[in-house]
């Protein structure tokens, strides 16, 4: 968990350019949220949380990141139970065109209007778990990438005006009294309604619709 990993989505990967190799979320219809009525909440350290998002397109890559506006983890007996956590829109920035400020404005800005997160009228996202399994594999398993991965994680992502119940593995470990988690894995913006030049046949146009997230989750 020394690595300071992340996102929330974006851009793609045509022929030349794929998004990284991770973990596909596997993408379900909503379901039931309950909160947990014992044990107790840990609150998120949004300082020390990342979240960053990597997209890609025929010509090359975009990386990036947002801020976590809140959350909690709930834990019982030393296993976590649930949580849910609020992602800053507005907060998206690029983190790879810095000496390009005009370029990097304009790409801020395109995120975060109407083709893709629209946050003037969707301010935020949001991550509600719906629930946390250990993760145990069994020998020459290779179905999951995360290294150390721990625990499945289910949970409904809401975006814009769309929510999705999504399921990623994760490392989760618990280290005197706080909660660290980590993900390293890739998702379809079309399934938000992010549909903006996803098309292939745009070929050097194109914006992949796969985009990879990596995030890391403290509590305080």
């Amino acid at each position: 968990m020394t690595s300071r990993i992340i996102p929330f989505l974006l851009l793609g990967a045509a022929a030349c350019q794929q998004a990284p190799k991770a973990d596909k979320a596997a993408v379900s219809e909503p379901q039931a949220v309950s909160t947990p009525t014992d044990g107790h909440t840990l609150r998120l350290d949004t300082a020390a949380c990342t979240l960053l998002w990597i997209g890609t397109k025929p010509t090359g890559e975009h990386r990036g990141s947002f801020q976590f506006q809140d959350g909690e983890i709930f834990v019982k007996d030393s296993t976590v139970t649930g949580g849910n956590f609020t992602i800053n829109i507005a907060s998206l920035r690029n983190l790879d065109l810095n000496t390009q400020p005009d370029m990097k404005q304009q790409l801020e800005d395109e995120l975060k209007g109407a083709n893709f997160f629209d946050a003037a009228q969707f301010p935020t996202a949001k991550f509600e778990v719906t629930e946390v399994t250990p993760y145990h594999p069994a020998a020459k398993d290779n179905s999951v990438l995360l290294k150390d991965a721990t625990h499945m994680i289910r949970g409904n992502l809401t975006m814009k005006n769309a929510t999705k119940n999504i399921t990623f593995p994760a490392k989760i470990v618990f280290e005197k009294g706080k909660v660290r988690a980590a993900a390293n894995f890739n998702i379809d913006r079309t399934q938000w309604g992010m549909t903006y030049r996803a098309d292939k046949s745009l070929q050097d146009k194109l914006i992949n619709s796969v985009v990879n997230i990596q995030f890391e989750l403290i509590t305080r």
